[in-house]
């Protein structure tokens, strides 16, 4: 029994204890962590993954991290080949894309794209036109009233025929007024619905008096 015991001790005096935790592992490890966190699946193909594997590959085999760093090795190198493949058929999809058919679309199922055709120009009116300063048909009266210089005032009541009384405005007789609206001299301007209905010429308008009995006679004495 002492001999067995003997030999046994002598075994086990003789067996070797794991190698230490390799620091090139734990490096490697560190970084691959980071890189990965920051580029994902890109990471597989950063220039700086070289480095990483010579640090992998320098771990010893006898170290208790031996086959933590070829596990993470044959993954660096899994994923590279998978994103080099991916990249290499996205290559091939954009150059496809970017290839334009060389057959005469007239002979083949190509759809033919149909020439543009030339818009007309809008037509602008006569060449001599231009705009009319002033009020015009349609512009409310509050515009007349409180724009174009204060140039416009009221004139007297007008009975349209067919419309009944409407209220009318007119050019001011001052100087920079008639200037700067000569096509409105001697116009009325005719209202209706809070807008310009009518400009019309002061000599086509007619004096009416209006007696208390309802009659009335023209100006110029009915004749």
């Amino acid at each position: 029994m002492g001999l067995g015991l003997a030999a046994l001790l002598f075994v086990s005096g003789c067996s070797r204890a794991p190698a230490p935790p390799s620091p090139e592992f734990e490096q490697a490890s560190r970084r691959w962590t980071a890189l990965y966190a920051q580029k994902l699946d890109a990471a597989y193909l950063d220039p700086s993954i070289g480095e990483i594997e010579a640090q992998l590959q320098r771990v010893p085999a006898d170290s208790v991290d031996s086959a933590a760093s070829q596990s993470l090795l044959q993954r660096i190198q899994e994923g590279r080949t998978r994103m080099q493949a991916a990249e290499e058929e996205q290559r091939r999809a954009v150059a496809s894309a970017q290839t334009l058919p060389t057959q005469d679309p007239s002979q083949t199922n190509f759809p033919q794209t149909p020439e543009p055709v030339a818009a007309e120009p809008a037509d602008a009116g006569p060449e001599d036109a231009g705009v009319i300063p002033g009020p015009q048909v349609g512009t409310p009266v509050t515009e007349v009233a409180a724009g174009f210089r204060g140039c416009f005032i009221r004139f007297v009541p007008l009975t349209v025929e067919g419309r009944g009384m409407r209220e009318t405005w007119q050019l001011s007789d001052r100087a920079s007024c008639q200037m700067e609206f000569p096509t409105h001299r001697d116009t009325a301007l005719v209202i209706e619905d809070g807008r310009v209905l009518a400009l019309l010429p002061k000599s086509a308008m007619r004096t009416v008096r209006r007696y208390q009995d309802g009659g009335t006679v023209p100006e110029d004495g009915g004749r």
